[in-house]
């Protein structure tokens, strides 16, 4: 059993607006009216919960060590599995004549994995509307500053609520999604209209933040209050079209539960088997992260006294 997969990849992709009808659903899309064949083409897959329902229950899974697949790799032996060496790499041109964007999107997302959730809280200019939303195109670029970059998938000219959000106010709180509020968090990613906000649909409670407006979602265990330093816009060479904007955000404050710390590292280790973070995978998959293994890093000095190293050199 795989633990760490909550739904299966070959029954769910991800439903998005490219998404191309299928056969058996064009041949009556047309006597749909514009709204419901936008649903269908968003929804072509079984019902989730007659899928779900067939699946094992949630399996409380404390976090561990494990030895690596090879404890006695040596020096210069490369891959522990020779599998690679009888199958062939297929390669594709993401802008080949008939390949839709669509592919490529369902590559990577299904490739590049798993990915950094960031759970981002902003307000709206007027104060009046807080917006709460997930996006994995998220990761950390630097520490010194603390430096977060985020990717949202659309053009400034049809900005997403948390993109409006971020560039009329210039700040945001990047929130850890974990375990007991994955539902929770999920149902932020529902597309409300603006002016409606998520904290309330999603039953997830706002908390006051130090330096910024936004407020922090105070069910994570580990919070960044962050200000906007720049945006940079993407054009598609296909189309000469904006199709997507990356954020570079500074974390300048950190909120952490007091009972995440690994015992005598407190202010600086986080255990991640009490954070028990949430991670993105392919199509509408969820990750849990509740193994690892441990490897030394080497020190070339130290390793080129060895004999079998310099033997390689």
């Amino acid at each position: 059993m795989r633990r760490h997969i909550l739904t299966s990849p070959t029954l769910f992709r991800r439903p998005c607006f490219w998404t191309p009808l299928n056969l058996q659903h064009r041949q009556h899309a047309c006597f749909l009216s514009t709204s419901q064949r936008r649903l269908k083409k968003m929804s072509p897959h079984p019902d989730f919960k007659t899928v779900e329902a067939a699946r094992e229950d949630w399996e409380k899974i404390e976090w561990h060590l494990n030895k690596t697949v090879n404890p006695e790799w040596r020096v210069g032996t490369g891959a522990t599995d020779d599998t690679w060496k009888s199958l062939k790499k297929v390669e594709i041109d993401p802008y080949a004549e008939g390949r839709r964007v669509g592919d490529n999107y369902k590559l990577l997302i299904s490739a590049i994995t798993p990915r950094f959730i960031g759970f981002v809280s902003t307000i709206s200019k007027d104060g009046k509307t807080t917006n709460l939303a997930p996006f994995s195109y998220t990761t950390m670029v630097a520490h010194d500053p603390p430096m977060m970059v985020i990717g949202f998938s659309s053009s400034m000219e049809n900005k997403k609520d948390t993109l409006q959000n971020i560039l009329d106010t210039g700040e945001l709180v990047i929130n850890v999604i974990s375990e007991w509020f994955l539902e929770a968090a999920n149902y932020t990613s529902i597309n409300a209209p603006p002016g409606v906000s998520e904290f309330v649909l999603s039953g997830l409670t706002p908390a006051p933040s130090s330096k910024v407006k936004p407020p922090q979602v105070a069910e994570s265990a580990f919070s960044i209050e962050a200000k906007l330093v720049s945006h940079h816009p993407w054009v598609s060479p296909a189309t000469g079209k904006t199709t997507g904007v990356t954020i570079f955000a500074q974390g300048v404050n950190f909120h952490v539960r007091e009972d995440m710390w690994v015992e005598g590292s407190e202010g600086s280790i986080v255990d991640i088997g009490k954070l028990k973070p949430i991670s993105r995978l392919g199509g509408i998959m969820y990750g849990r992260t509740t193994a690892g293994a441990e490897l030394t890093r080497p020190d070339f000095e130290k390793e080129a006294e060895k004999e079998d190293v310099q033997a390689l050199l």
